[in-house]
């Protein structure tokens, strides 16, 4: 009774700044039931007494920077999520940055110290004040002496001391919040209010361990060590731990420093082709990519390679979400607009009581006026939005992990454009695309594909002797435990051993026949 109450008097307060600072004028009234919309009327009266605003601030951009560290990490996820909160507050999220000062040098190395088992004075040379912060951890800049006598520089990401323990306070307050909702509101279920904080959780979950970060930076590191133009940081595992993340410096410029690249000489235009192939790359080849590609994550060497860092919040897909999105890009670029409907029916993401025919028909009204637009002028980004707009009408369900690479390219398409106004994002992209479909979805694909299946049905048949032999001696079994019937146990036996040879041979058929399927 007590948490209900210390919960109820955390939402309220959460109402209050949140109709002081003016981040309910995104609601629409209309939609609520009558002692809500009183509650709505009342919070707006508190925005018109609204304190100062930070200059730029949009109202709920404010209103979450007020409330703390865990509102500015949900503020940042909700960004990812405008199937929940709609464009135009998804778009006011995305500017959320962690405005937290930092704690002090002595507090992060005694985190240090006690993660790693050492004196900082053993592990590094030296080891720098904060040279950022945030909600989460802070930033070190320090050095080490290898064995051969070579210093290194290294970044040294520091949890945030305390920052478990506020964030599942406010979790606890943002679940009673989601039941309160759903129960003033049974229309707010289609939001999903509950299923929205308990990924949230997982999510905070996953990027308050470390171990976890450094891994994603370690896989997508390994997808990528091919790329001559893109590269990410070497974690270095012998000084990480769950509150400590220790990995390569980097030393770089920015990419939202515009003047910087190109007084470093480096071509803006041509990196500007680099972020959005590298995002396809990861996206659509290797089906893991970095979900967090905003201009502070993203930094050009020396080389002029791209490189990104923080890999706290990074986005998996299988391989028909994968060839979903190869399939939808390239139909858009060969204005094969059948094709792209029948990849939404394959996929399963269409019910099948919808026409083809109809469905091709409504991606032609986003295609063709595409068309009559010169490249620089298209956004593959807000294509895919519209196309996800119109899959609604045809009961499309939400797929969260389609919903963040889309807001994902979002972000991925202002980089390149800010760096190159000019950027043809279709021919960018043309490329990644056509070399993943001829390499997955050609004769070569086919024949990996169909040599899988063999694999798979030779396992099987591997299995089919040894089934025979534990079927034989479980009847053994049942003989010297009282069966006389000894003749019947044998003929039973042979008939198992004859049944397993017929499927060993009609299994290899298939086998054969799938590899002849995929040589033609």
């Amino acid at each position: 009774m007590l948490g209900a109450v210390f919960h109820l008097a955390r939402g309220a307060h959460v109402g209050f700044v949140l109709a002081r600072e003016g981040g309910l004028a995104l609601i629409d009234a209309a939609q609520l039931p009558p002692h809500l919309r009183l509650a709505l009327k009342v919070g707006r009266l508190l925005e018109r007494r609204g304190i100062a605003a930070a200059p730029g601030a949009s109202p709920l951009e404010r209103a979450l920077t007020r409330l703390g560290p865990s509102y500015v990490k949900f503020g940042q996820f909700l960004a990812t999520r405008p199937d929940i909160v709609g464009m135009a507050a998804a778009r006011d999220l995305e500017r959320l940055q962690d405005r937290v000062p930092p704690f002090p040098q002595g507090v992060a190395m005694r985190v240090v110290e006690a993660e790693l088992g050492k004196p900082v004075s053993v592990l590094f040379t030296a080891f720098s004040e904060p040279v950022a912060a945030a909600s989460i951890a802070q930033v070190h800049k320090a050095t080490v002496l290898d064995a051969d006598g070579t210093q290194r520089t290294l970044a040294v990401k520091v949890m945030r001391p305390g920052v478990r323990e506020r964030f599942a306070k406010d979790l606890q307050a943002m679940r009673f919040m989601a039941r309160v909702v759903n129960a003033l509101l049974p229309d707010a279920e289609r939001l999903r209010p509950r299923e929205v904080v308990e990924i949230l959780a997982r999510s905070v979950t996953m990027e308050m361990d470390f171990r976890l970060e450094a891994a994603a930076m370690s896989e997508l590191a390994q997808n990528t060590k091919g790329d001559e133009d893109f590269r990410t940081p070497r974690p270095e595992w012998a000084l990480t731990a769950r509150d400590v993340l220790t990995s390569e410096w980097i030393d770089g410029v920015r990419l939202n420093d515009r003047a910087g690249i190109v007084a470093a000489g480096h071509d803006p235009r041509a990196l500007g082709r680099v972020v959005i192939q590298s995002f396809l790359r990861q996206a659509i080849r290797d089906g893991f990519f970095h979900a967090d590609m905003h201009p502070g994550n993203l930094f050009v060497d020396a080389q002029s390679r791209l490189v990104a860092v923080d890999f706290g919040i990074m986005g998996r897909l299988g391989h028909a979400e994968r060839r979903f999105l190869a399939e939808i890009l390239l139909g858009f670029i060969t204005r094969d607009y059948r094709r792209v409907a029948q990849v939404h029916f394959e996929a399963g993401y269409v019910p099948r009581h919808h026409s083809v025919d109809d469905f091709a028909q409504a991606i032609r009204a986003i295609g063709e006026p595409i068309h009559q637009r010169r490249a620089d002028e298209i956004s593959m980004a807000k294509v895919l939005t519209l196309l996800f707009d119109v899959t609604a009408l045809f009961d499309m369900s939400t797929r969260t992990e389609l919903v963040m690479l889309q807001k994902t390219m979002v972000v991925v398409e202002g980089v390149a454009r800010s760096l190159d106004p000019q950027l043809d994002m279709w021919t960018g992209a043309e490329p990644v695309v056509r070399a993943w479909i001829t390499r997955h979805l050609g004769p070569v694909g086919r024949l990996e594909g169909a040599g899988r299946a063999a694999l798979t049905l030779s396992e099987v048949v591997s299995d089919i002797p040894d089934i025979a032999q534990r079927i034989r001696r479980i009847m053994i079994r049942l003989d010297e435990e009282g069966s006389r019937d000894t003749k019947a146990i044998e003929r039973l036996v042979k008939l198992e051993r004859r049944h397993a040879i017929l499927t060993t041979l009609a299994l290899w058929g298939i086998a054969v026949g799938a590899l002849v399927l995929a040589f033609r």
